[in-house]
């Protein structure tokens, strides 16, 4: 131990680590190196130096046991801090409650969990310094890794170190912290021979120089072989074949097999519950098995007393081979006793008492499999799905017959689905159908589709596989197999956009379904203008209904929210399950709550928190190979670059979900594609680019069937149609979204649609009009397109000579469009504020005396009242070159449409009559 003899050969990293403890900034530092180098020997000299400056120290060490039961390393971490949480808000706490199994509710996300513990950790080093010591981290579960590595990045603002050490044998989380490390390698030759020689000065030279030899400049090699030659436990030629930590359980097997039957049994039934190691275990290991009668295990040095905090906290093993030995040297029938008593011991504990039961039980049991559905359940509901896959996998195994069995692989399968494990969701679903004796199985259909949709954005084929698979359905078929189809079939139809397709879609829902999600999710996922009135109300009272949330019932709500822009309603809990399935859960789900995230901040105005938003989620993306949802994130950071006046990124990410969705029949990222080149030219003041790309999504006056995007470009269309001299086409959309209805269907339409009969009115109506639209409660919560519709009346009050009036609509644009980011746009408005009289940036612009002949030429056929092609054809230029022009008069003249261009030539002495 560090503070019973000196520590030979490390001063290098004695020196680290004393500065991680004395540094004035909170820290980590990860450990890396093989089994026995001295991690835990050097954690511990850490933890003996804080204590010696006066700071308190935390410690927990990772359990291979514990390895599949979700915040199993959090709860042991946390466990002796828990009781000052008492000073923490109320979120705060419940979100420890909630993911100890204390109470039900939300599971909290990774980063808001990750926050709730940085608070903590904040509250108990408010006085003295902390170190939080996590030894073996690489058998942290995924939940808690996850949670440690969040914490682990942001200590520099806290009186919090944190060190944490690792095998580099063994893949874990922590990989991919991104954290300081320092390799612990090998002693070099001259510290291994001093470090065995103070201890074992009395070996004959032949035994010293093998002992050198097989431990490699391993120190607990060098410290276990001299013992094991003096026992005569050491193999002779066979530990030279074997790695070292092998060869050093091997070691340990040999005095385990000296023990007592009991004594073996209570170490093992300690193993397998997670007991600690070392002299300062985690607290929480007061909560596990505790062992007695081990007088034997203590004098063959398997087992040594632990303290935490200074008090007693039972006997634990002396290190981690010692567990590893254990495992493997017991029979199969030991570990199953061990287990069974385990599962007593933990009743209380769901998801522990069925990970030990299952592991007791040898024949197919139905009670059995039935705990392990409930804690597969209760996994998910935690952020624990992958978890999830393994309990589920274990039940099937469970099941007495080969119809359960068949059942819960699939659900199985299902999950692993959504936790983006689709080889393996592949594996449970071919095992699936074999029991079931079925060629393609509904089961099979689904993992299928979901990987021929997520992967290759096969719509029309998926489409296609899973409808046929609902028409054969025997009528006496499972409820949870016909809904997910369904579901399924819903997600793959909103891809599409395709009326046909939906049309057959609504077919096979009317048919099969009374499901009231299903139906809901049909409205919303398809022809919103036709279907949506009275969904948002069904969405919220779903929301209201939801009780242990399942992510994937989460993520299938807050799309439907979305399209019925109710999205902001729910924002804490989407945020909060994305994050926390982003990790180690249902990762799949994950991506699409993440564009949710994603596109709720695009429309509150979040602008920059949704760039970051979209590049986390094209990374998750593309690390599992989802080209679907990694096209859509590509287009809604085109979407932020369009309107933020990037062309050429916006461009890029136009063509390039043109070019993969259009051949596979992906019409919403077709659509999403135009409304990106919309977007841009309406940016640019390209206002007949604009109308080209918005008039394709749909026709003025209508609204293409199953076509998300023709309601959310309708200020586009009907913007853009204003500004190229189209006002009755432009009219015409307007009163086209008053009479399809789109009012009754959200606030955020009926804004819309005021905004819309505002640009559109005639000069005795603009004015109430336009108050109506910027007063409109939902127009706040869209600032983005508020500050378009105060620029629209902002033209119209200069228009109408109300210069004072326009100036103060103006500003309030102007702040909205510097704020988001959107240059183009603020550019525009001081443009306008200019022209409306106030001193604004240089005096260069608004000089009419700068245009060229044919410019000015332009400018006033524009101004009396042409079209882009009526002014073409009088000189012999096509529609686009004259739009080319205009874009360049704007500016010169100090506005930003074609509205204003009247008032500017007047202000400057310019004819505006059009002959």
């Amino acid at each position: 131990m560090a503070g019973e003899q000196p520590i030979v050969g490390r001063e290098r990293e004695l020196v680290e680590l004393s500065r991680l403890a004395a540094s004035p900034d909170g820290r980590a530092l990860l450990l890396r190196g093989e089994a026995g180098v001295g991690k835990s020997v050097l954690l511990d000299a850490a933890a003996a130096h804080a204590t010696a400056l006066g700071h308190r120290v935390v410690r927990a060490a990772g359990v291979e046991a514990e390895t599949q039961l979700p915040f199993a390393g959090l709860h042991q971490l946390l466990y002796p801090l828990l009781p000052e949480a008492a000073d923490l808000d109320q979120v705060t706490r419940a979100a420890f409650d909630t993911v100890f199994g204390r109470t039900t509710g939300e599971a909290p996300s990774v980063m808001a969990l990750g926050i709730a513990v940085l608070d903590l950790l904040a509250l108990v080093s408010g006085d003295v310094p902390l170190l939080v010591v996590v030894d073996d981290a690489h058998w942290f579960d995924p939940q808690s890794a996850e949670v440690g590595r969040f914490i682990a990045r942001r200590l520099s603002a806290h009186a919090v170190r944190m060190a944490i050490g690792v095998r580099e044998d063994i893949p874990s989380a922590w990989d991919a912290a991104g954290l300081p490390e320092l390799a612990v390698p090998a002693l070099t030759a001259g510290a291994a021979a001093a470090l065995l020689d103070a201890h074992a000065p009395h070996l004959r030279e032949t035994l010293r120089r093998q002992v050198l030899d097989q431990a490699q400049g391993n120190p607990l090699a060098l410290l276990e072989l001299p013992r094991a030659l003096d026992e005569g436990t050491a193999r002779g030629a066979e530990p030279g074949e074997l790695p070292l930590s092998r060869r050093l359980e091997q070691l340990y097997g040999d005095r385990i097999k000296t023990l007592a039957p009991a004594e073996r049994a209570e170490l093992l039934r300690a193993a397998l519950d997670g007991v600690g190691t070392g002299a300062s275990p985690s607290p929480a290991d007061r909560t596990r098995y505790r062992m007695s009668d081990v007088d034997g295990a203590l004098a063959a040095g398997l087992l040594t007393p632990g303290t935490a905090d200074g008090d007693w906290a039972g006997l634990v093993f002396r290190h981690p081979l010692v567990r590893s030995a254990l495992l493997q040297s017991a029979t199969p029938n030991e570990r199953r006793a061990a287990h069974a008593e385990l599962a007593r011991l933990h009743r209380a504990d769901i998801e522990r008492h069925a990970a030990h039961l299952a592991a007791a039980t040898v024949d197919p049991d139905e009670a059995v499999a039935t705990v392990l559905e409930r804690a597969a359940r209760s996994a998910t509901a935690r952020g624990g799905a992958a978890s999830a896959v393994t309990l589920l996998t274990r039940a099937a195994e469970l099941s007495p017959g080969a119809g359960p069995r068949s059942r819960r692989l699939g659900d199985a399968a299902y999950v692993a689905a959504q936790s983006a494990l689709l080889d393996q969701a592949q594996e449970l679903r071919e095992a699936s159908d074999r029991l079931a004796g079925a060629h393609q199985s509904p089961t099979a259909v689904i993992t299928s589709a979901y990987a021929a949709l997520y992967q290759e954005g096969d719509v029309r084929s998926a489409h296609r596989r899973v409808a046929a698979a609902l028409e054969a359905l025997p009528a006496d078929t499972d409820a949870e197999i016909r809904t997910r189809l369904l579901n399924l079939l819903l997600a793959i139809s909103l891809f599409s956009a395709d009326p046909a397709l939906w049309s057959v879609t609504d077919t096979l829902v009317d048919v099969a379904s009374t499901e009231p999600s299903t139906l809901l999710y049909r409205d919303a996922f398809g022809d919103v203008a036709r279907r949506g009135t009275g969904a948002r109300e069904r969405v919220q009272d779903a929301f209201a209904r939801l009780g242990e949330e399942q992510p994937w019932d989460v993520m299938r709500l807050g799309v439907a929210a979305y399209y019925l822009d109710a999205l902001g309603d729910h924002r804490p809990l989407v945020r909060r399950v994305a994050d926390r399935e982003a990790g180690s859960g249902a990762v799949t789900n994950a991506m699409t709550l993440l564009q949710l995230v994603m596109l709720d901040q695009i429309n509150s105005g979040e602008w920059d928190a949704a760039e970051r938003t979209g590049k986390r989620g094209l990374e998750l993306t593309t690390t599992h190979g989802y080209a679907l949802f990694e096209h859509q994130y590509h287009g809604f950071l085109g979407l932020i670059a369009a309107w933020r006046g990037d062309t050429e990124r916006a461009t890029a990410a136009l063509n390039r979900l043109d070019r993969w969705a259009r051949p596979r029949g992906v019409g919403y990222l077709t659509q999403l594609a135009e409304a990106i080149g919309a977007a841009t030219h309406l940016t640019a003041g390209d206002f007949e680019g604009a109308y080209a790309y918005a008039s394709g999504l749909t026709a003025p006056g209508t609204f293409t069937p199953c076509s998300q995007q023709s309601l959310r470009t309708l200020l586009d269309l009907v913007e853009s149609a204003v500004h190229t001299g189209r006002a009755d086409q432009a009219r015409a959309h307007a009163l086209a979204a008053l009479d399809q209805g789109l009012p009754a269907i959200s606030p955020h339409l009926d804004f819309l649609t005021a905004a819309a009969l505002a640009m559109t009115a005639d000069d005795t109506a603009a004015r109430t009009a336009f108050e109506q639209a910027v007063t409109h409660p939902a127009g706040a919560e869209f600032p983005f397109e508020l500050a378009r519709v105060r620029l629209a009346q902002g033209m119209w009050l200069r228009r109408a000579r109300e210069r004072a009036a326009a100036r103060a609509v103006f500003e309030e644009a102007v702040e909205t469009f510097d704020r988001l980011g959107a240059q183009p746009w603020a550019r525009r408005a001081r443009a306008e504020l200019r022209a409306a009289g106030a001193a604004v940036g240089g005096a260069a612009e608004g000089r009419a005396d700068t245009l060229t002949a044919q410019e000015r030429q332009i400018a006033e056929l524009a101004a009396s009242g042409l079209s882009n092609k009526e002014i073409g054809a009088r000189l012999f230029l096509s529609p686009r070159t004259v739009g080319a022009h205009l874009y360049r008069v704007f500016p010169k003249l100090g506005i930003s449409s074609r509205a204003s261009l009247r008032d500017a030539l007047a202000e400057a002495g310019h004819s505006t009559e059009g002959g």
